[in-house]
């Protein structure tokens, strides 16, 4: 039986940057909950945006935002983890050098130095992150769940020496064609996926996930049902056991469905 259904946002519930989801997801999702089924949005988006995108159900899921540096559930902080200071602050001045946007998120707040306005309100008004602009991001007193590094496209060719550098020391993923994450070693959503497992007694056998990017690849390891929707990378369609139809056709709500 399946206990636990994990589901990337963004490229597999939603475009990039939407937050208007099927409303007839959330009656599905609340139905499953019904017969004893856990939901957890697992994103790199901040727990914040994903409690605007599920609105109607937010006091029934578990967030498992920031690439999995924050676990929660009814915007209650569950567990949060941490990047060293010294660490990021040499990484955001790094991305800097490169020319790149960088954000730097806290646990319930994203710090941005960008004068660019389009991008900021993208941020605010798309991504409906909660967002403080400030001078200088190294300047911050916040606790550091993530550093991020933008770029309209191909992020993963223009970040490729600070994964040189940094790989070692901090977990790094490519996160679509603008987004590169940087959270503590160890951090990612698969390893946010099984401390939920673990806390709720769930197995992988009994738990379904979906997602489209490399981001995704951990977590989709740790569930037996593991999908990956049909506009996904080639490499996440090869780690999945199985393959929904494309997040523009409802490809999730679709087997969510198929659970009723």
């Amino acid at each position: 039986m399946i206990k636990l259904i994990v589901s990337d946002i963004d490229g597999t519930l939603l475009p990039d940057g939407g937050h208007e989801l099927n409303p007839e997801l959330f009656e599905v999702i609340g139905k499953l909950r019904d017969r004893g089924m856990q939901f957890a949005a697992a994103s790199g988006r901040q727990w914040v945006s994903i409690d605007t995108v599920f609105a109607p159900i937010k006091e029934r899921i578990f967030y498992l935002s920031d690439n999995g540096a924050y676990v929660g559930c009814a915007a209650r902080r569950l567990f949060v983890n941490t990047i060293d200071r010294v660490l990021a602050m040499d990484l955001v001045r790094d991305i800097r050098a490169e020319g790149l946007e960088v954000l730097v998120g806290g646990p319930d707040m994203v710090y941005l130095e960008s004068r660019d306005e389009a991008f900021c309100d993208w941020l605010i008004n798309g991504y409906k992150f909660r967002v403080k602009r400030v001078a200088d991001v190294t300047e911050i007193e916040d606790d550091i769940i993530k550093v991020t590094a933008y770029r309209k496209n191909d992020v993963e060719h223009a970040t490729k020496s600070l994964r040189d550098k940094y790989g070692d020391r901090l977990k790094m993923v490519i996160a679509g064609e603008m987004w590169m994450d940087c959270m503590a070693p160890g951090v990612s959503k698969g390893q946010a996926v099984k401390l939920l497992q673990d806390s709720l007694g769930i197995l992988p056998e009994e738990t379904i996930a979906f997602g489209d990017q490399l981001n995704d690849l951990d977590m989709l390891k740790q569930a037996y049902y593991s999908f990956a929707v049909a506009n996904a990378r080639p490499e996440v369609k090869a780690a999945a056991r199985f393959e929904a139809d494309a997040n523009t056709r409802d490809g999730v709500l679709k087997i969510l469905k198929l659970l009723l």
